[in-house]
Order: C-alpha cells, then structure tokens, then sequence
C-alpha cells in the first residue's frame, strides 16, 4: 500500500487503513475474485521510502470476504436491463450480461 508523505503523522495506521479500504474494496482480480469487504488487518511492516516521490510503501497483509462464482455454479440473479443483444443482471455486487447469441 502506497501512502503520500501528507498522511504521515499520529494516526498513520488509520489512514494507511482507510486508503487500503478505499483502493481495494470493490475491486476485482482473477486471482482472488471480487473484493467485498475488507474485514481485520492482519499487519503493517516497515515502510520502504520510494526514491524522488516521498511515497512509502508498507507491505499490509488483511482479511477480506470475496464473491468468486466458478464455472457451472447456479446464481440468483436480479435482471436489470434488457435490449435486444441480450441482458444485464445484477449477482450480489457484481453485474453480468447473458448476450442472445
């Protein structure tokens, strides 16, 4: 997690905390699936200085619920638009579209 020297000061853990919340909640990765919500911070190491910027980078390990349906899985689904391609719906925080052809 990247951090501006601006944020340095009494509460940097709860800022640190704050903009990981920020920058990774809602996002989605192959990897590990959609991000939901960010649940416990496990630890906070030693930040790195990053040469010519003042940015520190602080390696941040986390807990997090994740939505990551898999081939085949049956999902409810809420249809939210229909056009004549196909149509979208909405599976918990993530949209699909299902096409016609």
């Amino acid at each position: 997690m990247q951090l501006h020297p601006r944020h340095f000061g009494r509460d940097l853990r709860g800022k640190l905390v704050a903009k990981l919340m920020k920058d990774v909640e809602g996002t989605c990765s192959g990897r590990h699936g959609f991000v939901v919500a960010i649940t416990g911070i496990e630890s906070v190491g030693k930040g790195l200085i990053r040469d010519g910027t003042g940015f520190v980078t602080f390696p941040v390990k986390y807990q997090c619920v994740v939505f990551r349906p898999f081939q085949g899985e049956i999902l409810e689904a809420v249809v939210t638009m229909v056009n004549k391609m196909g149509f979208f719906a909405e599976v918990g925080p993530v949209q699909i579209f299902v096409s016609n052809h």
